[in-house]
């Protein structure tokens, strides 16, 4: 978890053709007052990127609280979907975002917004994400970016790229986790109803088609078995505790699941194993038995197979009183 001194400014851009969802992720996130944390979490506002009344992609007229000067001493900064991925942002817009970021606010875009922070240039030589329908596009505009295509977010410490719409949405909580902790990080997941957390390396589909019934025969199997992950889970119990041969049982999981039944109990391992080492104290071999894998050395390679970083690194970013990442004194997990 960061160290938050004080309570982090947030600052959206508002422009003409705004995604009035993507923007509205932010302001969800961010703005909206949450009683049950006891204090206030962030203070939030919008900027205009231009005067006078912008009109969204949805027709709906829009004026911010101010222009371009409030990214100023902002803490996070965050770009929604920009309206045309083949238009450059004005060089308001750019000098502006550079400025901010040189005087140490984070930088997060959301969607197509990707191409507004790429063109600034701050995204050369490092990794980043957009929606995957724009990745062809991106890469040819800006070879400099080690483009992410396939993952629903990238964090690289000061600025943070996420995928499509939704994506934005873990994105965003991926922030709160780090400025407030996981706890809190759940209280607005589900004040939200939405998922907690998803790890940025999840893949932003999965092309496979969905299932006309929604997970019916799978889905209390996926219950039953969240509940003893910690104990030896085979195909062969899961399709028993569907009354089904192995057979059926995984034609019916991959249909309406999208991942063999061992790729989704090794992502629900790893996701409890978060949760564990997020809340701090517990050795690694005891988080490792508690969650079903068999040995520490198995749940270091599960977490760089799905997260594409060891436990140590989150145990780190996000367990109460540790040292956000970068500190000194780290060790490999």
């Amino acid at each position: 978890m960061r160290t938050v001194a004080k309570t982090p400014s947030v600052v959206c851009l508002v422009y003409e053709g705004l995604s009035l969802f993507e923007a509205g992720v932010a302001a969800e996130v961010f703005a909206q007052p949450r009683p049950e944390a006891g204090r206030e979490l962030y203070r939030f506002a919008m900027a205009q990127t231009q005067r006078g009344e912008l009109r969204s992609q949805a027709g709906l007229r829009v004026r911010a609280d101010g222009g371009l000067e409030l990214l100023r001493g902002a803490d996070l900064v965050i770009v929604p979907g920009w309206r045309d991925h083949r238009e450059p942002p004005s060089k308001a817009m750019v000098d502006a975002l550079r400025q901010a970021h040189a005087q140490g606010s984070r930088l997060l875009s959301i969607c197509s917004g990707a191409f507004v922070l790429a063109a600034t240039g701050l995204l050369d030589g490092r990794a980043a994400t957009t929606h995957w329908r724009y990745a062809e596009a991106f890469q040819a505009l800006f070879p400099r970016v080690e483009l992410r295509p396939d993952v629903l977010y990238v964090d690289e410490g000061d600025i943070v790229t996420s995928a499509g719409s939704s994506a934005g949405i873990d994105a965003c909580l991926h922030i709160v986790r780090q400025d407030h902790g996981s706890e809190m990080a759940n209280l607005v997941a589900r004040t939200m109803v939405t998922a907690a957390h998803r790890s940025g390396g999840q893949a932003q589909f999965i092309p496979a088609p969905v299932a006309k019934k929604a997970a019916g025969e799978v889905a209390p199997v996926l219950d039953w078995a969240r509940e003893r992950l910690h104990t030896p889970l085979k195909v062969s119990d899961l399709a028993a505790r569907a009354a089904m041969s192995e057979r059926s049982f995984l034609r019916h999981f991959n249909a309406q699941v999208g991942v063999s039944p061992v790729q989704w109990l090794r992502r629900e391992r790893v996701a409890l194993a978060q949760h564990l080492l997020e809340r701090g104290g517990s050795r690694l071999e005891a988080v490792a038995a508690s969650v079903g894998f068999g040995s520490a050395s198995a749940l270091r390679a599960a977490f760089k197979d799905v997260l594409g970083a060891p436990p140590s690194q989150h145990r780190r970013q996000f367990a109460p009183g540790r040292p956000s990442e970068g500190a000194a004194g780290q060790t490999q997990g």
